[in-house]
């Protein structure tokens, strides 16, 4: 870990602090606000569409102006987002409170590539392991978002608009921190430029998405993410409605967040000792074993427990996703690549973050943890056919001797 890697960690960690308060508290306020209860996490679903949005503008900005700016600047729009929640809830407008959200998706675009970034400031034999222990810097929010939230949502009389207001220092601590990191200038190896001098384009994005390599990593991550999702956004729901209480919530959602980004610390290691595909299984694996300690029961344990296997899972998902994906495209490719790959996850997002409030509205807690489990077996089918077509494509031509 260089000091570059260790700035870029604690700035994840500082993204995901932003992204655990806005779960523990989008979802409460809306139904405070919404006209109706099954709406009450739209305004969670519009952090998503925002970020679905936003990865096209994002990946230009990235091309253009590099890393460290446009990271800057989707803190800048961190900054105003939350300044535009916190007028949301003090005046209590929901549509405004979406449209902050919407406008912080901007930012989460732009945090979903620090995980990439990771790999840029380490050598190539050590970009697993970069990935990963970027990604446990989200320690920090698993820590700071739940008390963040819990300890912020009293500071003035409308709830939770104080931590809207602590957000904005969350920013600015984060820009801090960026403005230390030297990221690599935008280059192209001399074996992938043109006769011209210019730089090769790279394959166009259809080309990509016809390696399995690369399909396969899209899908888990997107499925990945959003299971986790699904099940993430309603638990705050769920738990009042079973009668517990917002540091309860807080609690449970501190125990998914460790769970999400202490593997952090390891995940690389396993993915080089035992192959990517294995561990993302064993994602698979611990994503079936919480939903069932989810149907089991409604006691804070379960909630714990089941919502700390859905983080562990995450992580085997979506770090091996990412290292999948590496293994797909080419330095030139890495903008529209890494777009398409957020942009799915992004767009996955949206339709859980939506439907998540919805079933556990109106159809339960149950309900949208059975659903859960068709995206959850899509994913190990899809990584069982991958596993079979490097098995095919490394083994000899029949007849051979």
């Amino acid at each position: 870990m260089t000091p570059q890697l260790w700035l870029l960690a604690l700035c994840q960690g500082l993204f995901l602090t932003n992204n655990v308060v806005f779960i523990a508290i989008n979802g409460l306020v809306g139904l405070q606000l919404a006209p109706y209860g099954w709406m009450a996490t739209l305004p969670v679903m519009g952090y998503v569409v925002g970020g679905a949005l936003s990865t096209p503008l994002v990946a230009r900005s990235q091309a253009r102006w590099g890393r460290q700016v446009a990271f800057q600047i989707g803190l800048a729009v961190a900054m105003g987002s939350a300044v535009l929640g916190a007028w949301a809830a003090f005046t209590g407008q929901f549509w405004l409170l979406c449209t902050a959200t919407l406008v912080a998706g901007y930012y989460s675009a732009n945090g979903q590539l620090y995980r990439f970034a990771a790999a840029e400031l380490a050598a190539p034999a050590f970009r697993e392991k970069a990935v990963s222990l970027v990604l446990a810097g989200g320690l920090i929010g698993a820590i700071a978002g739940p008390q963040l939230a819990s300890r912020t949502r009293t500071l003035f009389a409308v709830p939770f608009a104080g931590a809207y207001v602590a957000l904005v220092g969350v920013a600015l601590l984060s820009m801090a921190c960026m403005a230390f990191v030297r990221f690599p200038a935008p280059g192209v190896p001399a074996a992938r430029t043109g006769g011209a001098g210019g730089a090769a384009p790279g394959r166009p994005l259809a080309e990509l998405l016809r390696q399995p390599t690369f399909v396969v990593a899209v899908l888990a991550s997107a499925l990945g993410y959003g299971v986790m999702n699904l099940l993430m956004a309603a638990t705050p729901l769920a738990m009042q409605v079973c009668g517990f209480g917002f540091d309860d919530a807080a609690q449970v959602l501190q125990w998914h967040v460790i769970g999400m980004f202490a593997p952090g610390f390891f995940t690389g290691h396993l993915i080089q000792r035992w192959g990517v595909l294995r561990i993302m299984g064993w994602g698979v694996v611990l994503n079936g074993l919480c939903v069932g300690i989810a149907l089991a029961g409604v006691e804070l344990a379960h909630f714990t427990v089941a919502l700390f296997l859905l983080g562990l899972g995450w992580n085997f998902l979506f770090t091996g996703g990412t290292t999948l994906a590496m293994q797909a495209y080419r330095p030139e490719e890495k903008d529209r690549a890494q777009a398409a790959i957020n942009f799915c996850v992004f767009a996955t997002m949206a339709v859980t973050s939506f439907a998540s409030g919805a079933l556990v509205t109106t159809q339960g807690w149950a309900l949208l943890n059975y659903g859960s489990l068709l995206p959850i077996a899509l994913t190990g089918l899809a990584l069982l056919w991958l596993a079979a077509q490097r098995r095919q494509a490394a083994s000899p031509p029949a007849g051979n001797s």
